[in-house]
């Protein structure tokens, strides 16, 4: 019989295997029976009383033990926390809400100025062009009695004339062409052989555009086909 082994002649159980090691008793509690006071619990201590409930019970210790310690302040900072989370996110998204509608509005802005802007240049231009068109007429129709073949007042109205044309002016009205109403002026009528539809037989005085706009029509002769 090994050393430490009880056996029925010394008192232990005799339906105990004597080769079996003797059982090893700890005594776990934290109050002190001789004293009454609480005793220093070591370290580890609560995973020995956890793995010893596993094992009193055949089942696993309960894995939120350590959560016993939350107190009921606890649980209502940490909602109180998330509260405050979703708060911020809530601020956060209407303030980037507010921040991409000013966005587009500061962009509407500026196309609608830059628009002004342009139909505003484009007027100035045309109220200059409108007001020079007399004198233009006077250039062409010097041009056409030869006038102004050569010398300072040519070379004065080839650079008022290309001046102008830079700056978006434009002349139209050729004989041959057909009569549209839309930039044409039809002050004489009549008819002519060889021709399908109204076409323009003479330009009395020519057209003036800018940007797309009519200045002023061109005043022609037209015929319509016999």
């Amino acid at each position: 019989m090994t050393a430490g082994a009880t056996g029925p002649e010394q008192g232990g159980d005799p339906s105990r295997d004597p080769r079996e090691p003797d059982p090893v008793v700890r005594d776990r509690r934290r109050v002190d029976p001789e004293t009454g006071g609480l005793r220093e619990q070591p370290a580890g201590s609560a995973g020995d009383a956890a793995a010893g409930e596993q094992g009193a019970s055949g089942a696993p210790a309960d894995p939120d033990a350590s959560a016993s310690d939350l107190t009921a302040e606890d649980v209502l900072a940490d909602a109180a926390g998330g509260e405050d989370l979703r708060a911020a996110q809530a601020l956060a998204d209407q303030r980037l809400e507010d921040l991409q509608r000013l966005q587009a509005e500061y962009v509407n802005y500026r196309k609608r100025v830059d628009r002004d802007r342009d139909v505003s240049a484009t007027a100035a231009r045309s109220s200059v062009f409108e007001a020079l068109l007399p004198v233009l007429d006077d250039v062409v129709l010097a041009r056409t009695h030869g006038g102004l073949s050569e010398g300072p007042a040519a070379s004065i109205a080839d650079k008022l004339e290309g001046t102008l044309e830079r700056l978006g002016l434009e002349r139209y009205g050729e004989a041959g062409e057909a009569f549209d109403p839309a930039v044409h002026e039809a002050l004489m009528h009549g008819h002519a052989e060889g021709i399908e539809v109204t076409t323009v037989t003479q330009v009395l005085q020519p057209g003036y555009r800018a940007g797309g706009r009519v200045l002023r029509a061109a005043r022609v002769a037209v015929a319509d086909p016999q």
